[in-house]
């Protein structure tokens, strides 16, 4: 079985659980944070992926590290290193972010700018793609100064190019076409 099938099938658990309890979005943040300690710490992943460490003494370190979390949520966690799943913590936390977007009816896009955008160009940028598509949209932003300008944006399977680039591209095309 792939690694994204079976961190699928623990975010759904995770997710029944969060929403049988009414804490899914609480879930939700708390697995994204897991998953960005685990993989921003060599540290936290050496511990985790360590033979020499029982399977035990990483439950009992998961429930010290975490000493707010909900029973339960901490429960889940050990039970996944119990199972030595503990290394598909990034793939469980982006599945879970998945299953809530579907539930709350979001879509996740990523943009690519020339250059940063400041909030006010964030939010217009968010407003404008949430009318679009019918959706709320939480952009993602990217700067690649290659682009000259406009943006280039990417939902789901989606492209959306309105790079300066491209228009240029298209232009010379068109004109060496005649």
């Amino acid at each position: 079985m792939r690694a994204e099938s079976i961190a699928l099938n623990y975010a759904e658990a995770l997710f029944e659980l969060g929403e049988r309890r009414g804490k899914a979005e609480l879930f939700g943040d708390l697995m994204d944070a897991v998953a960005v300690a685990v993989q921003g710490s060599p540290r936290v992943q050496s511990v985790l992926m360590s033979p020499r460490i029982t399977k035990a003494e990483k439950a009992q370190l998961l429930r010290h590290a975490l000493p707010g979390a909900p029973a339960e949520f901490v429960g889940f966690l050990q039970a996944v290193v119990k199972r030595g799943r503990q290394g598909l913590f990034p793939e469980m936390a982006k599945a879970y972010i998945g299953l809530l977007d579907v539930k709350f009816r979001r879509l996740r896009a990523s943009v690519v700018l020339a250059r940063e955008p400041d909030e006010s160009l964030r939010g217009s940028i968010a407003g404008a793609l949430t009318r679009v598509m019918g959706k709320e949209v939480i952009p993602g932003f990217d700067v690649d100064p290659e682009i000259l300008g406009g943006a280039i944006v990417r939902v789901g399977d989606r492209i959306l190019d309105g790079s300066l680039r491209r228009r240029m591209a298209r232009l010379r095309w068109q004109l060496l076409a005649r």
